[in-house]
């Protein structure tokens, strides 16, 4: 058991004995173990605002990023459940058949849910009536980076938030501090089954199944970027410009170009994560 992983569950342990409750416990950790194991603030100025209402350094490396188009998809019936369809399949994400235990790595919800400080008094009934496409936002300034207690949570060398499920010990101090409720928690088995019916139905094996206990989300297709391919959810949209995706940090990328020429808007930005995620509304 390494250092990281004995500690959390020391003070896990005494929290629970002394009555500490899990706020405090979580700050502890922060305090004394994310931040001195280079675990905390993964914010460096490599992957910085992209220009978007801030003032830091100039931005240098990649940072991915990806632009909605809401009209496009509210015209195009039918292609927001294609994207998720090619995302869940791709990465095995199980179907428990209830709510309760649903893992979601891209999902609709409505205006209300999907931006709760944009103002709702009197808009229009067509965005009301719209199903927003939502994913992990792949913070610049992630909260889950900085509570999850073993580095199971990280952002990699290209702004990507990722999840390696070996370190993963179901906490779920990451999910407490997410803000955007981007990730799921496997109650159950994934791979398992129930009344004969697999939870996944076809196994991709290029792509490791989880077990139960371990939070999984959204990887922006890490996977396939490498092999220079774009998102699975992009792809699935063609050519009918509804998803640009590319490095925010290159102003010459077709996504910076979208963003400097279209207005969007993010995600309860006033929180300071800087999400990745924007849409044209």
């Amino acid at each position: 058991m390494d250092n990281s992983r004995r500690k959390f569950l020391k003070i896990a342990g005494i929290s629970a004995v002394a009555g500490v409750g899990a706020p405090s416990a979580l700050n502890m950790l922060l305090k004394n173990d994310v931040h001195a194991a280079g675990g905390g603030d993964a914010a460096p100025a490599a992957h910085g605002d992209a220009g978007h209402g801030g003032h830091d350094a100039a931005p240098t490396g990649k940072r991915y990023g990806l632009v909605i188009d809401t009209r496009i998809f509210h015209a195009n019936p039918g292609m927001a459940e294609k994207c998720v369809k090619a995302c869940h399949t791709e990465y095995n994400v199980p179907d428990f058949g209830n709510r309760k235990d649903e893992i979601k790595w891209l999902w609709n919800e409505p205006f209300a849910y999907a931006f709760p400080e944009q103002s709702h008094y009197k808009k229009d009934h067509t965005v009301h009536s719209m199903q927003f496409l939502v994913t992990c936002n792949h913070c610049d300034k992630p909260p889950c980076v900085r509570a999850c207690p073993t580095n199971a949570t990280f952002k990699n060398e290209d702004g990507i938030i990722m999840m390696d499920f070996h370190r993963c010990i179901g906490c779920r101090f990451c999910m407490a501090a997410c803000p955007y409720g981007s990730r799921s928690f496997n109650w159950r088995d994934p791979r398992g089954s129930k009344d004969g019916i697999p939870f996944i139905e076809k196994v991709n094996k290029e792509f490791p199944t989880r077990m139960r206990g371990v939070v999984e989300k959204c990887n922006f297709c890490a996977p396939l970027l490498k092999q220079g391919k774009p998102p699975l959810c992009v792809e699935a949209t063609g050519d009918t410009g509804a998803m640009y995706f590319g490095d925010l940090n290159d102003p010459h990328s077709e996504v910076s170009k979208v963003l400097n020429e279209r207005f969007t808007i993010q995600r309860k930005p006033s929180l300071g994560t800087k999400p990745s995620v924007f849409y044209i509304i």
